[in-house]
């Protein structure tokens, strides 16, 4: 592993198996709602185990510029610990500047259901990527309550947004999945008469449900539908965040095709809505386990166990299953490369809609490879190689999308040569030990 620049780097093929115990940072969709929710609340939240990276900094940043008070302090792991001081009923202040949100599409939809009770006016907007990405999902239902977005039909950012005092509760039935979406909805609920509910047509993560209560909202949650009755105001509260099951992923699929390897992801989320990829794996014939350890709240954590596999095959893996591993089809596809036969996921065009079209990066990336992947219609097909041999000088772009950075990196590190990943610094949105964590589990 060598780098050229901070945008290009040289990974090469692992010296010895992957073999022992490690830990991966904080879960991003936990940790983005611990600082958003605790900037809500009335006093002062205490979080650890918090995200060091890009995208986590963007919500900090924001919740700042709105009057929150932040004082979150790196630890020794890496992780970020400390207070923080809410709004609380007094409500956020009015910006003086636009909210930038980076590349977080997480913070910018989030924001926008935080927002929306209060009257201030706030513009939103984020880099090149984010502005590409899908917002109308999240003002659409939020207009129906009140707020008002100027644009009023934007599809995209930058979008300013003017909160409203007399938010209506509504009862939305929502187009697609999406835990940002429920989430941003649930949010404006909470300044609104009455109950507000969200019904999806397939389980999204449910980090918010679980979430919170832990600030004193009563919340009625099922398999795809959850509530809030408002108005209510958060009251503070203390979240540890578990290790990130995503960024976990990456290190089990690499046990799985790097011979010889075994290893333990210890104190990660086994949030049932997280951990779709193990069953994935476990489909396809590897060698994995989880076990559980404890709860932080009420999210479970454990440890995730993976060990090299020598014979994978193709599977399918449905629609409705898409959902809880939609931020890990790409490094399921390179597994997929290494098994025999085809493996098929089924209705995954949300892939499209990620910080680059995931779809086209994956099919590119993996011809590059000399493995044929192809849509037919909403469904993506891998043709496995067993015993895959890459050949030498390849250059893999990750499109400045974190999981592709790594998912290519995996290439390298796990196949039998060296592979050039572009834009590879965009592994800081959410994993910037990436490539350290494996240099500590060779042996």
């Amino acid at each position: 592993m060598s780098a050229q620049d901070t945008n290009s780097v040289v990974i090469n093929p692992l010296e010895h198996p992957l073999v022992g115990a490690t830990k991966v940072p904080g879960d991003k969709s936990i940790s983005h709602r611990a600082v958003l929710f605790s900037a809500m609340a009335e006093g002062t939240s205490r979080l650890s185990g918090v995200l060091e990276s890009e995208d986590v900094r963007s919500t900090i940043k924001a919740v700042q510029l709105l009057g929150a008070e932040v004082n979150l302090e790196v630890q020794v792991d890496g992780s970020l610990s400390g207070g923080i001081t809410g709004w609380g009923s007094k409500g956020p202040k009015q910006p003086d500047v636009p909210i930038d949100c980076g590349n977080s599409g997480t913070t910018a939809r989030l924001l926008m259901g935080a927002l929306a009770p209060w009257p201030i006016e706030v513009q939103i907007t984020g880099d090149d990527s984010l502005r590409k990405r899908p917002m109308r999902r999240i003002t659409a239902p939020l207009m129906k309550m009140g707020v008002h977005f100027d644009p009023a039909g934007a599809e995209t950012l930058p979008i300013t947004e003017t909160g409203d005092t007399d938010l209506k509760a509504i009862k939305y039935d929502a187009p697609m999945s999406s835990a940002q979406l429920k989430t941003a909805v649930l949010l404006a609920g909470l300044g609104a008469n009455g109950v507000t509910t969200l019904n999806e047509p397939s389980p999204s993560r449910n980090h918010t449900e679980l979430m919170l209560p832990e600030f004193g909202v009563s919340t009625t949650a099922a398999e795809r539908t959850a509530s809030v009755t408002g108005p209510f105001t958060l009251k503070a509260s203390e979240i540890s965040v578990p290790g990130d099951p995503s960024s976990a992923a990456f290190l089990i699929c690499a046990a799985m095709i790097k011979e010889g390897s075994a290893i333990q992801v210890e104190n990660v989320s086994l949030n049932t809505a997280r951990i779709g990829f193990t069953r994935t794996l476990e489909r396809m014939g590897a060698d994995v386990s989880i076990t559980h350890i404890g709860s932080s709240g009420k999210e479970p954590y454990g440890i995730i166990s993976g060990c090299y596999t020598e014979q994978l095959r193709g599977c399918e893996i449905p629609a409705d299953k898409i959902p809880s591993i939609v931020d890990e089809v790409p490094v399921l596809s390179l597994v997929a490369a290494t098994a025999s036969g085809i493996t098929v996921f089924r209705g995954v065009t949300e892939l499209r809609m990620k910080e680059t079209d995931r779809i086209d990066a994956i099919i590119e990336g993996l011809g590059i490879l000399g493995v044929e992947a192809w849509m037919n219609g909403d469904d993506l097909f891998v043709e496995g190689q067993p015993g895959l041999q890459i050949p030498e000088g390849l250059v893999l772009d990750s499109c400045k999308d974190h999981r592709m950075a790594m998912t290519w990196a995996l290439a390298g590190l796990c196949l039998n040569t060296s592979v050039t990943v572009s834009n590879f610094d965009s592994v800081k949105v959410s994993y910037p030990e990436f490539l350290s964590t494996f240099e500590r589990l060779m042996r």
